[in-house]
């Protein structure tokens, strides 16, 4: 009998908690991308869970324009971007992390390297916080329903094509 108030108890309290849809997925164990509100390079709010409702298999990358290997990373990714978008429907969201002193280098430096990426400013590391990233590069890959369904950090040359592997798996 106790169990069963206990869990009609978790239930009430859950359903009170908020009528986020993705409770249920944090419970079990599924990480989804938290409703953190970050700017893009322009100043328009974007709600970062919005990615994850898109049902489209998504790559986010943490970067900061003070890391080589982060932006050799998002260069690299730029040269197969477009085929990704062709064969797997992909969308790339470049989160940087750059602090508020730094973040007016960010849509300069984008410009110059014609990024066709989201990009968004994390400039109080909320993000890099809920999903306790210690270092950038660090990259998350979402499959078609929000779920992240892989994780990377740091980058050598041709990571990349691992990332391209995990894709097309998805993609199936």
């Amino acid at each position: 009998m106790r169990k069963i108030l206990l869990a009609g108890a978790l239930f009430i309290l859950l359903s009170a908690i908020g009528q986020e849809k993705n409770v249920w997925r944090k419970i079990l164990g599924e990480k989804t991308l938290p409703n953190i509100v970050l700017n893009d390079i322009n100043g328009k709010p974007v709600n970062i869970s919005s990615y994850g409702d898109s049902g489209r298999i998504t790559v986010v990358s943490f970067w900061a324009t003070w890391c080589a290997p982060c932006k050799k990373e998002l260069t690299n990714i730029h040269e197969l971007y477009p085929e990704w978008q062709t064969k797997y429907g992909v969308k790339m969201v470049a989160v940087s992390i750059d602090d508020s002193r730094n973040a007016a280098k960010v849509k300069p430096y984008i410009n110059s390297q014609r990024w066709e990426y989201d990009v968004l400013l994390d400039l109080n590391q909320d993000l890099k916080r809920a999903f306790n990233i210690q270092t950038v590069p660090f990259t998350l890959l979402l499959d078609k329903s929000g779920k992240v369904v892989y994780t990377h950090s740091g980058y050598v040359e041709g990571d990349e094509l691992a990332l391209e592997e995990e894709i097309a798996k998805l993609a199936k």
